[in-house]
């Protein structure tokens, strides 16, 4: 007899999201994103860093002061992220993704064809930017789901960790 009780694709979908958040070395926010096709198979993945090639050490991480100062000059957020990563199209694909899109991965979303979004926090609702993301998505016909419930990926801790 086989096994019943196994995770349904959003939970999946959303801890890979979780996990690959675990490779971000934003000390504030860790964000994931995972693009899937209408098959369930994985197309991309991404989280939010410095872009390739730039050292991390070399950039600020804070959250305030000066643009320059600060990590919103440099970080490329999960989604642009899993975009830009993506070796095929993305056209009509499904992005699952830890926090809303900012109005400029919206921008992204919506220009890579992406056709809809499951997200899990939507800690800025209140904020222009995520106004901004939620009135271009809709208008774009991007169909927008938040899960009701949270997933939590606990990762084991080992040499693995002490890696860069």
């Amino acid at each position: 007899m086989k096994r019943n009780n196994v995770i349904d694709w959003d939970t999946y979908f959303m801890a890979l999201a979780h996990l690959s958040a675990q490779r971000s070395k934003d000390p504030h926010t860790q964000v994931g994103a995972v693009i899937v096709d209408d098959l369930h198979r994985i197309v991309s993945i991404g989280y939010n860093g410095m872009p390739r090639g730039c050292y991390d050490d070399a950039f600020p991480w804070e959250r305030e002061g000066d643009f320059l100062d600060t990590k919103y000059a440099y970080v490329v957020h999960a989604e642009l992220n899993a975009i830009l990563n993506a070796r095929r199209d993305v056209v009509g694909c499904t992005l699952f993704v830890s926090e809303f899109p900012c109005n400029e991965c919206a921008k992204a979303i919506i220009q890579a064809g992406i056709s809809h979004i499951v997200y899990e926090a939507d800690h800025y609702a209140d904020k222009s930017s995520a106004i901004a993301s939620k009135r271009m998505l809709q208008n774009a016909g991007v169909s927008l789901r938040q899960l009701e419930y949270s997933v939590e990926v606990t990762v084991a801790k080992g040499p693995a960790f002490s890696k860069q």
